[in-house]
């Protein structure tokens, strides 16, 4: 009834449909390859297909020149030093198509070479789930996104989003969080970490799976934005900018901040938990910042920052370090998941990449503000330099609206 799915870094395509550009290519004696080849890369570089090789050696031998034209017009497109080369070789150009973009699977990579030789290269990181999910592991997940989900119900018949962070290694809540933008999200917000939930859900057992599916799929209708806007109007990510529609209130002293979404308000909650249990460490920060203007200190922040990036190591202790040493403070939410009701917004998705976040997980989508799936996949976006795996909760069967109302507001 219910299904984990990955949601890869770029918009999958069908094989059979990935885009194509027009190249200037000839067939040539094999005994010339080398030679053409290194002096093609010295007057026309490959620079947009680099995925793409040079020689085809399969049937007729052939060599990419360069690429096309737009009107693919062989006088138009053969650069001078091209031209030059073509006429000492006595070649005969003619335009053949060749994959835009490199495969980004192996079928896709088995329908370019159809066309002409690609290179593939699977992706090089490891995150659990990219093939699949145990059992134990899926019972886990599900029991999170319901923690999340309980979260997510407000008193007042109103949802808002809710996120839960979690350290996988030890199957555990770290800290939680809800929308924080609107006055009448204090009530809720104010108690939001549930100790009965956090409780029941951080050791599971298999024998639990049957309940928590049961229970989640009670609660989560089929994943598509039919929901009545009634409930779901105070999501800040599916809503950004309904907080300017707010009347202020001075007399309320629970009028919040506009960018507090849920997954904000969790990083602001899980630093303050790590200056909690480090208190030695947050004291020296917060004195170093104090006197940041001379140069000795700003020489110990150095060495502090490296100190904190040590944390993200996974070797042990060195055998001269005693065994009662204080553990560091670990480096932001590095490792940790993070469960979603609704999917991100960009603020929020930008967010966790700064937290070095390893997992999302969300079950519904946000088709107009969507950062990873429905309208951007952040996840993908080569420049940043952190990447993490997003996943998205999945129920097949669908729910009536009332049946999705009294739950969720019950």
């Amino acid at each position: 009834m219910w299904k984990i799915i990955h949601i890869p870094d770029k918009l999958p395509i069908p094989p059979n449909q990935q885009p194509t550009v027009n190249v200037l290519a000839s067939v040539i004696d094999p005994k010339h390859a080398n030679t053409l080849i290194r002096r093609l890369n010295q007057i026309a570089p490959l620079k947009n297909v680099c995925h793409v090789k040079r020689i085809r050696k399969k049937h007729l031998e052939g060599v990419i020149l360069c690429l096309a034209s737009e009107d693919n017009s062989l006088l138009n497109s053969l650069p001078q030093d091209v031209q030059e080369l073509s006429d000492s070789y006595q070649l005969s150009p003619f335009v053949t198509k060749v994959c835009k973009y490199a495969a980004t699977s192996k079928e896709e990579w088995e329908e370019q070479c159809k066309l002409w030789p690609t290179s593939y290269h699977p992706p090089t990181y490891n995150i659990d789930g990219i093939t699949g999910f145990s059992e134990e592991d899926s019972v886990s997940i599900l029991s999170f996104m319901k923690v999340a989900i309980e979260l997510a119900k407000s008193g007042d018949g109103l949802i808002v989003n809710a996120a839960v962070i979690v350290d996988p290694s030890v199957q555990q809540i770290i800290t939680n969080g809800c929308d924080q933008i609107f006055s009448w999200h204090a009530p809720m917000n104010k108690t939001c970490i549930r100790n009965d939930c956090i409780e029941q859900s951080t050791n599971l057992d298999s024998h639990q799976s049957n309940g928590v599916a049961s229970t989640v799929t009670e609660v989560l209708p089929n994943a598509s934005p039919s929901e009545p806007e009634s409930l779901s109007c105070a999501v800040s990510c599916l809503n950004p900018w309904k907080w300017s529609e707010q009347q202020s209130d001075t007399a309320n002293s629970y009028y919040w901040h506009p960018l507090r979404h849920a997954a904000i308000v969790a990083i602001e909650s899980s630093a303050d938990r790590d200056r909690r249990l480090f208190p030695d460490l947050g004291d020296a920060e917060e004195k170093s910042f104090e006197t940041s203007q001379s140069s000795h200190v700003v020489a110990m922040v150095k060495r502090q920052k490296t100190s904190v990036a040590n944390a993200k190591k996974k070797d042990a202790d060195p055998p001269d370090m005693p065994s009662n040493s204080v553990p560091e403070r670990p480096y932001l939410c590095t490792g940790c998941d993070i469960y979603l009701v609704w999917e991100p917004c960009i603020m929020c998705a930008m967010a966790l990449v700064h937290q070095r976040i390893r997992r999302i997980f969300y079950a519904f989508p946000n088709p107009n503000n969507g950062a990873l799936g429905s309208l951007h996949r952040l996840q993908g976006e080569k420049s940043l330099n952190h990447h993490y795996a997003v996943f998205r909760i999945y129920w097949s069967s669908s729910f009536l609206t009332e049946h999705w109302t009294a739950n969720l507001c019950s």
